[in-house]
């Protein structure tokens, strides 16, 4: 999951363990066991199910353990809702004093990973989760594939190249059946969907407040899609506001969509927030697009220097020249002026098409319908598919 990549936290999320429970005596107990082998790290939430569960954040856990008490309907309906939001992608153990073989089945058919009756030893629930993280099928641990694109400047053409890598990825991935989700990250003046002709559907005035309620099923009503297949998570934008607000949500927001779809294409704002160091830590593939112009590639290097002063190595920016046009000779720049300036950073150029580029903007379709073989999206194949090492 997204998460997981997040600035070298992989260990300490990896084999997180969230223990739902109101018996506070057990918890030491429960901390010496889990604590022994420094394999997992213990969150207590000490509440039941049905009172906490808008404040349980699975999507960072390893195994999500409820203490039950099956007599309760509302605890019981409670756990239902929790299984239909994580969407099965963690495992969940629920602890109970008793259950017939018709709630054993009810808990196989919310696809509960294992059942326990009370009392259990602390080391048999710990052996417990053991055995639910070894057994977690490969296929439901594959991550997306993230592309990431950051502007030096205003106006360098950052949603274009997004919007036509998706389009790559989404045309690539029909052979194979992958999937692909552009994810436009600017809710201040974010335009994909403009770009698209298509309308946004992420209500953040929804989800900000209580971001637990993001589940598979809220995001399937905000996602929005092109005639050609394509996924689009944007919001309608507000140019005279500034939306603030905690890393957690666009972290949950990335996390959910990377679970779902095999490619998500990001297009970020220039403005830096508190949750972009997490996107960009969190990225496959990491693009700084710039203009080939003195000024644009002195901003390129400058955001690359920073970001790897800020992020370390674990970011790596490359960097994409966009509306290049060649000149053998007379006045300006030359590729081999742009080369000499972004040195190994440079990931390659894209060439100056405005007419076309205009013409798929206003049309909302992709460049290739438009023109198949166009220079433009020639040159963001081999800088993708290079990056990929894809065919």
């Amino acid at each position: 999951m997204f998460f997981s990549r997040i600035s070298g936290q992989d260990k300490v999320i990896a084999l997180k363990v969230i223990v739902v429970s109101p018996d506070t005596a057990s918890r030491p107990a429960l901390e010496a066991a889990f604590g022994a082998g420094a394999r997992f790290t213990v969150e207590f939430v000490n509440e039941t199910l049905e009172r906490a569960e808008g404040r349980v954040d699975a999507s960072a856990a390893a195994v999500v353990v409820v203490y039950l008490d099956s007599g309760s309907r509302p605890e019981l309906l409670a756990l239902q809702r929790f299984m239909a939001r994580t969407g099965g992608r963690v495992p969940v153990i629920v602890v109970t004093e008793n259950f017939d073989e018709a709630l054993a089945r009810w808990f196989l058919q919310i696809r509960v990973t294992d059942f326990l009756r009370k009392p259990v030893e602390p080391a048999e629930l710990v052996r417990t989760c053991i055995k639910a993280v070894e057994a977690r099928p490969v296929g439901e641990t594959k991550e997306a594939e993230i592309y990431t694109f950051l502007p030096a400047a205003g106006g360098v053409g950052v949603t274009t190249l997004a919007v036509e890598t998706a389009f790559l990825l989404l045309r690539e991935g029909k052979k194979s059946g992958a999937t692909t989700c552009l994810v436009d990250l600017d809710f201040q003046n974010g335009s994909c969907a403009d770009h698209l002709d298509i309308e946004p559907r992420l209500l953040l005035d929804e989800i900000v407040p209580n971001p637990e309620r993001l589940d598979d099923q809220l995001l399937e009503m905000m996602l929005a899609h092109h005639a050609s297949g394509l996924a689009v998570l944007a919001a309608p934008n507000r140019p005279a506001e500034m939306r603030s607000f905690q890393p957690g949500v666009v972290t949950r927001l990335l996390d959910l969509v990377s679970t779902r779809f095999d490619n998500v294409v990001i297009d970020l704002p220039r403005t830096w927030f508190p949750w972009t160091d997490d996107v960009l830590v969190g990225s496959d593939h990491f693009y700084i697009v710039t203009e080939m112009t003195v000024p644009g590639l002195r901003l390129a290097r400058r955001l690359a220097t920073a970001i790897r002063e800020r992020l370390g190595d674990d970011a790596t920016p490359k960097a994409i020249v966009n509306r290049f046009e060649q000149r053998l000779f007379g006045p300006g720049l030359r590729k081999s002026d742009v080369e000499a300036a972004l040195g190994t950073m440079m990931a390659g150029v894209v060439s100056n098409n405005y007419r076309l580029v205009r013409e798929a903007i206003d049309r909302g379709v992709p460049i290739e319908e438009i023109k198949a073989g166009s220079n433009v999206v020639t040159d963001m194949r081999k800088i993708i598919f290079a990056e990929t090492g894809a065919k």
